[in-house]
């Protein structure tokens, strides 16, 4: 196995699934020969050429609008929308066209596209570029949402998102891009809507997404230190959702938080509370706990970013009131 920033997974990502199969092709602003403004596609164009690798001018909606086409057309497109909250400029295409044409068309045409870019806070990119939109996306029939938090899940899942036969948003939490972490060694396929256990435990399960996780884990660590056994669900894929893992998981420890980044209000977190409650309510001993940032748009200032985005010794407090 090698290590590899999680920035450098996504090149690995893209080459290895470009490699494959040559109808997958990969445009948007800045990727080609600067090799994308957060450097996640230097190579690319060197390597596949400026026919599947191409600059776009700085339109979204053109962006979005292309590779609806081209995955109408038999390609395997993937396209990059820079920072997450432009979504809001195509949402049109995105969520009326995209998401919607399988089932407007009686399953005669699907949309084998990914639309992949930085997703998150945690870089002072102030409110219109650090929003965690996924509750966004997740809203929607018809769209596939996956956030990974190692370079291990980027390449996987990427490949994954590639092959699938629908539209799927790839949130990459743009916190995350410098981490590293082992690959494997080849072609690594791995699948989507499933969770995984990161960190065994029976006190309480913390389920948390993309940049939550290593301060779950962290916070998994912190209560180790109090005799608190904590296990960490990396959710990795809001839709579909693993509901299996996760009750599993909450079946075994009795006790859930959950930790998003996102605002309080209509946040994922709610959705796999309800799930628990629905489904799990007579596995659990305690209140269930979310951890979530206020419902205000996440402020560029260091002092103020670091307060408003959740934190490891908050989970350590979320789950000490779970247990309580």
């Amino acid at each position: 196995m090698a290590e590899v920033t999680y920035r450098e997974a996504v090149t690995m990502g893209m080459a290895q699934e470009m490699r494959r199969d040559d109808r997958v092709y990969f445009i948007g602003e800045d990727v080609a020969a600067a090799g994308g403004v957060f450097k996640t596609t230097p190579g690319l164009q060197d390597e596949f050429g400026d026919r599947r690798v191409r600059d776009t001018p700085i339109s979204e909606e053109a962006i979005t609008g292309a590779v609806m086409g081209a995955a109408m057309t038999g390609l395997r497109p993937v396209a990059e929308i820079m920072f997450s909250d432009f979504y809001a400029t195509c949402w049109d295409i995105v969520a009326n066209q995209m998401a919607k044409t399988r089932y407007m068309t009686d399953g005669q045409t699907s949309l084998p596209l990914v639309l992949r870019g930085a997703n998150g806070g945690g870089l002072r990119f102030g409110a219109q570029h650090s929003q965690a939109v996924e509750n966004w996306a997740m809203a929607i029939p018809g769209l596939k949402v996956v956030a990974p938090s190692t370079p291990r899940d980027v390449i996987g899942l990427l490949a994954a998102s590639i092959r699938d036969p629908d539209p799927v948003i790839f949130l990459e939490q743009k916190s995350l891009y410098p981490s590293k972490g082992e690959v494997p060694d080849g072609e690594h396929l791995d699948e989507l809507g499933k969770a995984t256990v990161v960190r065994e435990g029976s006190d309480v399960t913390i389920v948390a997404l993309a940049a939550m996780v290593p301060r779950a884990l962290t916070a998994a660590e912190q209560l180790a230190e109090e005799g608190v056994s904590a296990e960490v669900v990396d959710v990795r894929s809001l839709v579909p959702l693993d509901a299996s893992t996760i009750l599993a998981s909450v079946g075994k420890t009795a006790r859930l938080v959950t930790v998003e980044e996102n605002p309080r209000l209509c946040g994922w977190g709610a959705e796999i509370v309800s799930l628990v409650a629905e489904e799990g309510f007579w596995h659990l001993d305690g209140p269930i706990v979310r951890v979530t940032s206020p419902h205000v748009p996440l402020p560029s200032a260091d002092e103020l970013e670091d307060v408003t985005l959740p934190t490891a010794e908050r989970v350590v407090d979320a789950v000490r009131r779970a247990l309580a």
